[in-house]
């Protein structure tokens, strides 16, 4: 079943119109002759389309459109030109403190924001000890939202929208705010909403969080899209290619022939890596007496190779 589909999607914002110079340059411009407005196409000719329990991630450099693009999906923006289909409820978390008042509390705010994702009170009640739980946020209830930490507020916002229970959930960068533990808890929390049929799409800078959560990938670059795909693999090696070399794929081959260099890189620098280690170990042998040598190449072998000493 077709849950989310973009066809043809492309996203123009207006530039040097009335509403974003305000009224006053707009009349100067005009009995000047000066004025002028520009498209600037943030998305252009999108497609894809996700089955439940997909889950999608969206890669690209700054400025590649990708935010925009889940903002159209969520149903902020409307596009220019193309239709988009999204079958069932939505939980987007595309800005960290969207939905947030910062002069109420945690507690209020819980209710808030579940309340704008059009759940009931009677639900939240139900769920709202859990939703504090797993943000870990039992001490800071009645704290006002402004007091939190960006992380705090990030657990937050992660919690309200995996705790509750939509069809389609949106994550903008939200997995990468927290700390290491968290990060492993809310990619867990992932798995288990993915598992339960959920569609869900992400954005994210990281290539190995893209690599673990999602089956399907979708490369944008300046608006257009490069390639969408369900071989994660190997367009997350093409694209952490691109990140080095700067080359753009045009085709196919191009993305294929992009990752093989990316591989090569890696297994080169394993060599290198392990070339590197195995001079320490040989200076260390040199160095010293035969037993404190010894011991000293295993606390070195125990730090960077403990798969050799298995």
């Amino acid at each position: 079943m077709i849950t989310v589909k973009c066809e043809n999607v492309s996203i123009r914002y207006k530039t040097g119109d009335l509403k974003s110079i305000g009224l006053k340059e707009y009349v100067m411009k005009r009995l000047t002759g000066t004025y002028h407005v520009n498209d600037f196409w943030a998305n252009h000719d999108i497609n894809f389309a996700l089955e439940k329990g997909d889950m999608l991630g969206i890669i690209g450099s700054n400025g590649a459109g990708k935010s925009t693009l889940l903002k159209a999906i969520s149903g902020i923006l409307v596009p220019k030109t193309g239709t988009i289909t999204a079958n069932g409820s939505i939980a987007a978390l595309l800005e960290l403190a969207s939905g947030f008042d910062n002069d109420m509390t945690v507690k209020e705010n819980t209710y808030l924001r579940g309340a704008l994702l059009g759940y009931t009170r009677d639900f939240l009640n139900e769920k709202y000890d859990e939703i504090i739980s797993f943000a870990e946020l039992e001490n800071f209830q009645d704290h006002a939202f402004k007091q939190l930490s960006s992380g705090m507020k990030s657990r937050l916002a992660f919690s309200i929208a995996c705790l509750v229970d939509p069809d389609i959930i949106i994550l903008d960068e939200v997995l990468s705010v927290g700390d290491g533990a968290f990060k492993k808890k809310s990619g867990d929390k992932m798995r288990e909403v993915l598992n339960r049929g959920i569609t869900g799409m992400l954005v994210s800078h990281s290539p190995s969080q893209v690599r673990e959560l999602c089956n399907k990938i979708l490369w944008l670059d300046h608006g257009n899209q490069v390639a969408f795909s369900d071989d994660v693999e190997l367009h997350m090696n093409a694209y952490e290619e691109f990140l080095i070399t700067k080359e753009l794929p045009k085709t196919h081959d191009d993305i294929v022939r992009l990752a093989k260099d990316f591989e090569n890189r890696m297994e080169q620098k394993r060599i290198e890596e392990t070339r590197s280690e195995a001079e320490k170990l040989q200076a260390i042998l040199e160095a010293g007496d035969s037993e404190s040598s010894i011991q000293a190449a295993v606390n070195v072998l125990k730090k960077n190779r403990p798969d050799l000493l298995a």
